[in-house]
């Protein structure tokens, strides 16, 4: 049920700015130091004008179009990477070690952002994405591949979002949000003929290196553009000199910088979520599987960091990774677990998805092209994309996000379902397509009116670290379903395979279940395909069910949100335009007052 704006803003009158900051830690003058980001932000908008914004917004497309290119392509590799090197089982490992620092790091950019600048937090991610590429594509065993993966994936997506709360109002974000997503649309197409035909010709190291030159002529034009508008605004005396850390040693300066970054908090929150979930994905391969001690160390290791995490972080840490007042918040709370559970039921239906189709369709036969199988792991994302945007449309014109995330949720938990009966080899290609779009249409209404509901319940200073927060939970989300989907593969595709081809040495098996190019060398109708195909679906089937009662959860939580209005304002709960001045309400409430 919907309540009133004034109804809400009074509700939330403890999230307001003067209130917001709690008097016992940190102080008022730390506090202001730790935004002095947002300041700058405000201070670049009132210096912006009609050509300088619109450069803004054509190198934030650049750097969308780039992020995009990546995602559509380097999927693609992943599975191949690992089957050069005899692991392909090893995809659930590698992603679950991803998502752990794409959570934690998300944070920590946020941070940056808030302290130093949007510009510095951009260079900071180029840096990253550049060493991760160059790694991956020098690697010469799959460890390597992980190392890299790891190393690069940080807060791009993050960083393009905090911009686009910053410089638009409420209203028109969802829509400006989903507009920057619109790359994904081409780039199914673009991308998927780049990657088949690197997979073909080039190999997988080349389809990952070419990011090492592409990222950084992207974002280049984006960064110097938001450090113009800083020097610009700092040269008019909108931005005041720093006089806090002036004075400052170089080490007392690192120091406080880890502090604010809360590094020790971030350390343990990772290590503890990475030890619980990779026994999961690797116990198949240890010695002795679970009867590894190693397996049940890591595990026992991890649960008792994790309230060692909360003791740390809510008792000494002075900026914590997750401050206090946001778990009060319920649109941050009810944002954040509605995107964990999507993430779990997502990977658990996508992370062995690619595999599954180039193995069990007839679509692609190795070495044959790839097209139509990348086609089809690019069907739900451009489903994703183009409803986002029409969510953003419709949130712009019925001022309200709730009633499209609602029906999101409604719509992707059909397409998770579907899949069930979808999964196996006498499926008609048609349904198996249809669960993909469905579950497009449904997560690209929930994904952007999620990400607004979230940002308006907070003031500006905020609205950076609330992403971050939300965005770490949604992909811990993520590593639970890549670990969840990868104790499943790997400790029952091996039996199923033994269950079908029986006859195969055990040797021939080993191979079977480790490269998805030896086991699509079969032609269809060969007993040994057959009997693979028989193993991938009925795998398929557990991981399926499983998300499928996981996508039930998020739709009880948003019914449980509170209804924002999507007004004028760049937030909800207090009367400040993206300049940060008060608006003509809440200048009309100052003078009554």
């Amino acid at each position: 049920m919907s309540s009133s704006p004034q109804g809400e803003k009074d509700k939330s009158s403890n999230y307001s700015l003067d209130r917001d900051i709690p008097r016992t830690s940190p102080s008022y003058e730390d506090e202001d130091e730790a935004h002095r980001g947002v300041r700058k932000v405000e201070a670049i908008h009132r210096v912006f004008g009609r050509y300088s914004k619109w450069a803004l917004f054509i190198s934030l497309g650049l750097a969308a179009y780039i992020y995009s290119l990546d995602g559509t392509t380097t999927y693609n590799y992943l599975s191949f990477a690992t089957s050069g090197f005899g692991h392909h089982s090893l995809i659930s490992s590698i992603q679950v070690a991803q998502a752990v620092i794409v959570a934690v790091g998300k944070p920590v950019i946020a941070r940056i952002a808030d302290v130093s600048s949007r510009g510095t937090a951009y260079v900071f991610v180029l840096l990253f994405y550049v060493i991760g590429y160059i790694v991956i594509a020098s690697a010469q065993n799959v460890g390597a591949i992980a190392a890299g993966i790891v190393i690069y994936a940080m807060g791009l997506q993050l960083l393009t979002q905090v911009i686009i709360a910053d410089i638009t109002t409420l209203k028109w974000r969802g829509l400006v949000s989903a507009l920057m997503s619109t790359p994904f649309i081409i780039n199914a197409f673009v991308g998927s003929n780049i990657s088949t035909n690197i997979l073909q010709n080039s190999g997988w190291r080349w389809g990952y290196g070419m990011f090492a030159i592409l990222v950084p002529a992207a974002l280049s034009p984006l960064i110097v553009t938001l450090l113009w508008a800083e020097w610009k605004a700092r040269k008019q005396g909108l931005i005041e000199k720093n006089t806090q850390t002036a004075d400052m040693k170089w080490y007392m300066r690192v120091r406080r910088m880890a502090a604010q970054l809360d590094i020790i908090g971030l350390a343990l929150l990772g290590t503890s979520v990475a030890l619980i979930l990779l026994p999961l994905t690797l116990s198949e391969n240890a010695k002795g599987h679970w009867k590894n001690a190693s397996m049940i160390a890591m595990i026992v290791i991890g649960g008792v960091l994790i309230p060692v995490f909360f003791m740390y972080d809510w008792k000494l840490a002075k900026y914590p990774v997750v401050p206090a007042r946001l778990l009060k918040n319920r649109s941050v709370v009810g944002a954040s677990l509605i995107g964990f559970f999507d993430f779990v039921s997502f990977y658990l239906t996508f992370t062995y998805l690619f595999s599954f189709v180039i193995v069990v369709k007839p679509w692609s036969v190795l070495p044959a092209p790839l097209l139509h199988a990348t086609y089809f792991s690019q069907t739900q994302t451009v489903a994703l994309t183009f409803f986002g945007i029409c969510a953003g449309f419709a949130m712009r014109f019925i001022h309200r996000y709730k009633y499209v995330l609602v029906v999101g949720l409604c719509i992707r938990l059909v397409g998770v379902g579907l899949m069930i009966h979808s999964r196996g080899a006498n499926a008609s290609d048609a349904e198996i397509v249809w669960t993909q779009i469905l579950q497009g249409i449904g997560g690209g209404f929930a994904a952007v009116s999620l990400q607004v509901g979230a940002q308006a319940s907070v003031p500006h200073v905020d609205v950076a670290m609330v992403t971050a927060v939300v965005l770490l939970i949604t992909e811990i989300g993520g590593a639970v379903g890549s670990a969840i989907a990868g104790a499943i593969w790997t400790n029952t595709m091996p039996g199923k395979i033994s269950q079908y081809l029986p006859f195969l040495p055990e040797a021939d098996r080993q191979q079977l279940f480790g490269s998805i190019v030896y086991a699509a060398s079969f032609p269809r109708g060969h007993p040994v395909r057959e009997g693979v195909i028989a193993a991938y679906s009925d795998v398929m089937e557990t991981m399926l069910i499983v998300a499928t009662v996981l996508s039930v959860f998020p739709i009880f939580i948003a019914l449980a949100m509170p209804n924002w209005h999507l007004g004028d304002k760049q937030n909800a709960v207090d009367d400040k335009n993206l300049a940060g001045e008060p608006t003509l309400s809440g200048q009309q409430e100052q003078q009554k007052s």
